[in-house]
């Protein structure tokens, strides 16, 4: 009898753990269902931009098929893009920084619409406003950082502003816990999740967009050519691969995007490549695009004109044996080059085989969300970050590799951090310096 009931008991607890199953199956099903109505409702709030064209240049091309339409359309904002990056190039350092800042904005804007679209479902609060505070405390640190690093001579001297640099990062760490108190204050106990995955897409954003930003900007610092050089080589492989692949390409490259094709990607990639070199030849010529911005104490500005270093002279090189048959068909036994241009033979190579992957990634996030573009901004393009999901990862390369290969400490930058310390600091600083460079005899040196 004990038996019977042992084995009803358990009857009763397998089918219990069935049912338990089954709902949670079921649960789980309902939920996916509800998670694509959410996708699909909030593809319909955002603007599709690729098919958004003005009525005039519409009309006008109301005669092509769709395929030839594209690529006039792409073709006439493509030109009137470059033309607006040479102007900004003209514009000097503080035009391209405040190019780079607005095109922060917008990158985060774009983002945040996805998941304020999602957001605004529920009816939950706050989020938009909270993703726009965490964006001005991000830009406040960073940029505040980089005004140290450049300024910080200038603003130790002013009282009122020397009180922001020597606690910049405190500050900025309480602004960011305003902002984290701010978010915990506003959870909704049936939202929980959601809102936790939405802070964590806030902060993802202003990963990409703003620590990316914020590298652009030092990259300008080390001088234009830093800056201009990777963006020109983005700019001609992304419509080189265009090119090459509306007009020989055939095989599919990856499935994110179907329209890539390895023609494309092969001849971008070989474009860039020779596009880089000749660049870089022509750009190291002219000081005011290589020089470092600096501030001039005795100016009291900043300057762009210095000596160029040895990365920007020519230099006389013996090539490979492997080509020194072909050049001698030419006449030539060595070549006469800037070293800069072997540097741009690897930033070339990056832009060409490891850049495009940050628009595969974007093609990712968008087909997650059922979207074709991140905006409507760019007739025949889309959004801002359509057009820069690949920048951003090249401006971390730039910044790594002049990190790692290029930069050198200058008196200037080391001056700088000097003045930041206080008085009897820099007083044990020269005391140790003056010995030391007593007892290895330099200042006997010194006429």
């Amino acid at each position: 009898m004990s038996d019977l009931r042992h084995r009803r008991g358990e009857g009763d607890g397998t089918e219990k753990a069935e049912t338990a199953g089954e709902s949670d199956h079921v649960d789980s099903e309902e939920e996916k269902v509800l998670e694509e109505k959410y996708v699909d409702e909030m593809a319909k709030n955002l603007p599709q931009g690729t098919d958004k064209t003005p009525e005039i240049l519409d009309s006008a091309l109301s005669g092509l098929s769709s395929r030839w339409r594209n690529w006039v359309i792409r073709g006439i904002f493509t030109w009137l893009m470059i033309a607006a990056f040479c102007l900004l190039i003209y514009g000097g350092p503080l035009a391209l920084m405040i190019t780079v800042l607005c095109v922060q904005v917008k990158c985060f804007e774009e983002i945040i619409n996805i998941g304020y679209a999602v957001y605004r479902i529920h009816g939950l609060p706050w989020f938009r406003s909270l993703s726009w505070y965490f964006l001005l405390t991000s830009n406040y640190f960073f940029y505040g950082e980089n005004l140290i690093d450049y300024f910080g001579v200038v603003i130790n001297r002013t009282d009122y502003l020397r009180f922001l640099v020597t606690y910049h990062r405190f500050i900025s760490f309480c602004l960011y816990c305003v902002g984290f108190v701010w978010f915990v204050l506003s959870l909704v106990k049936r939202y929980y999740m959601r809102q936790f995955s939405l802070f964590a897409w806030t902060h993802v954003a202003l990963l990409i967009v703003v620590t990316q930003s914020y590298l652009i900007i030092q990259n300008i610092f080390e001088g234009l050519i830093w800056f201009i050089v990777p963006v020109s080589m983005i700019i001609c492989n992304d419509v080189m691969a265009y090119v090459f692949g509306f007009f020989f390409g055939k095989t599919p490259l990856i499935k994110l995007s179907p329209k890539k094709t390895w023609e494309g990607f092969i001849g971008g990639g070989f474009s860039t490549v020779v596009f880089g070199l000749v660049l870089s030849y022509l750009m190291s010529q002219y000081p005011y695009l290589v020089c470092p911005i600096e501030y001039s104490e005795s100016l009291g500005r900043m300057t762009m004109d210095c000596e160029p270093s040895l990365l920007f002279r020519l230099q006389e090189y013996t090539p490979p044996q492997f080509v020194q048959p072909v050049m001698k068909v030419f006449g030539m036994e060595k070549l006469n080059m800037y070293p800069f241009m072997i540097h741009s033979l690897a930033l070339s190579i990056f832009s060409s085989v490891i850049g495009p992957f940050g628009g595969f990634f974007a093609s990712g996030f968008k087909r997650a969300f059922k979207i074709k573009d991140f905006g409507d901004v760019i007739p025949g393009h889309g959004g801002i970050m359509d057009r820069f999901d690949c920048q951003f990862l090249m401006a971390t390369f730039v910044n790594v590799y002049i990190t790692s290969f290029i930069r050198t400490a200058t008196p200037q930058k080391l001056l700088q951090q000097v003045y930041n310390l206080k008085p009897e600091q820099q007083l044990q600083l020269f005391y140790a310096l003056k010995e030391s460079l007593e007892n290895r005899n330099i200042l006997n040196m010194v006429p």
